[in-house]
């Protein structure tokens, strides 16, 4: 247990840093106005509770996941009614009750062969388990045997689509990085790939009901996996680390070799921390023909030091619910910080960069009017923007007035899904016609 005064030595020196930080960053914009502390998770306006990452978590990827089947409005407003505002054992409760409720109904389906109606049930019913493992920790007896059963479910799910959704793993160090491929085509036919890649929070199976459903209506193969820090790899010793691009190759290596993958199309997309990894991983390897971002993290060292929890002070941490303070424990488990101890987040991501000068492939970079506010965020999309030597770069700042303002855009998928498109539809057809 570490002592009050060692942990207002550390405190202290997180906030001269952070200071620092903060000076220089501002004076890179040009700006007289300081650089404000900037809450990733805050939203436009308020979708249901009054805990605002309870409020975030609800809004963004429970509701923005209505477009893509992985909710229906209905059941998911039945549970948050049920649930104690801001009380992460309440959260967990009606989410996991909500699964096996709809889990149930899409068996009875399948016992009986109606296939279509099975899996639009069990599809959601994977999300709702996954939902309710979001403020639990690691050490909740209900935390790895309910996220095994998100991996099982979707497994078995995924076998009813048409193509199907299938399973792999990438042999990486002394593990496997589990991940999905569903081919454009059943006789898979050569097509542009997207390569899905999230950041902090997020399981393969997210990201699957973030944009997966828009690459398969528009001809693309899609991709995902769980990289160190993700899913259930920290429990394997696999925390995130300043190096993602030594495991994304491993990755690359493998979807390269997947049937019907088009290695002249082949696009990686990364959201939150993933707008870090998937860059950097481009640094280093040509093979991928196009990198997108939601947004760019050109060094998550500053970020990191502009973000509320990593600066709370024991007083402020006090005041949390038990719902962010265990989303902000869980945060640390997989960066193997300390869980009481936030600000380390800050030195741990000390090196957790990419270069934009580096990256010769066309770039796009996707970032929510809300998020945009940061100016640290700004600061990171300018440095990006002005370095990425490939002309075909683009940066598009979604709208909040069309509901799509927040981190990641989770709350509007269609609309970065016509972004993210309609974009590397065009750079493919200009790379396949110069």
């Amino acid at each position: 247990m570490k002592s009050e005064g060692y942990l207002a030595v550390k405190y202290l020196v997180c906030l001269l840093m952070a200071a620092a930080l903060q000076a220089w960053g501002t004076s890179v914009l040009a700006s007289g106005d300081a650089l404000e502390v900037s809450d990733m998770h805050a939203t436009e306006f308020s979708y249901f509770f009054d805990d605002p990452d309870m409020d975030f978590h609800f809004g963004n990827l429970i509701l923005g996941s209505v477009s893509t089947g992985g909710a229906e409005i209905g059941e998911a407003f039945y549970a948050a009614s049920h649930i104690e505002d801001g009380d992460a054992a309440s959260w967990q409760r009606e989410w996991l009750a909500l699964a096996e409720r709809v889990e149930a109904r899409g068996r009875e389906s399948l016992a009986g062969g109606h296939v279509v109606s099975a899996r639009t049930q069990l599809l959601r019913a994977v999300n709702y388990y996954r939902f309710s493992v979001i403020s639990m920790l690691a050490d909740n007896p209900l935390f790895k045997p309910t996220s095994m059963k998100v991996r099982s479910l979707m497994r078995e799910t995924g076998k009813l689509l048409d193509p199907p959704l299938e399973y792999f793993k990438v042999p990486f160090e002394d593990t496997v990085l589990p991940g999905y491929y569903r081919p454009a085509t059943r006789d898979n036919q050569s097509a542009p790939t997207l390569l899905m890649i999230g950041g902090g929070e997020t399981f393969a199976e997210d990201l699957f009901f973030f944009i997966a459903p828009q690459a398969h209506a528009r001809g693309y193969n899609f991709a995902t996996v769980d990289l160190p820090g993700q899913g259930l790899l920290p429990f394997e010793g696999q925390i995130f680390r300043t190096d993602t691009n030594i495991a994304l190759k491993a990755v690359v290596d493998h979807v390269l070799t997947l049937p019907g993958v088009d290695e002249k199309r082949f696009a990686a997309y990364g959201f939150s921390g993933g707008g870090l990894f998937v860059p950097q991983a481009a640094m280093h390897d040509p093979r991928i023909k196009a990198v997108v971002m939601t947004s760019a993290v050109v060094d998550a060292h500053p970020l990191f030091a502009t973000m509320p929890a990593a600066l709370a002070t024991p007083e402020e941490m006090d005041t949390w619910s038990d719902f962010h303070r265990d989303v902000v424990r869980s945060i640390c488990w997989r960066y193997g910080v300390p869980q009481d101890e936030p600000f380390a987040l800050i030195e741990a991501n000390k090196g957790n960069t990419f270069d934009p000068a580096r990256i010769e492939a066309p770039a796009l970079i996707i970032v929510g009017q809300g998020e945009y506010k940061s100016l640290e965020v700004q600061r990171q999309q300018k440095i990006a923007m002005d370095n990425f030597p490939n002309p075909l770069k683009k940066m598009v700042v979604t709208p909040a007035d069309e509901g799509a303002a927040n981190h990641c855009i989770l709350e509007n998928r269609s609309l970065v899904g016509q972004v993210l498109f309609d974009w590397l539809d065009a750079v493919f057809a200009k790379e396949s016609n110069p």
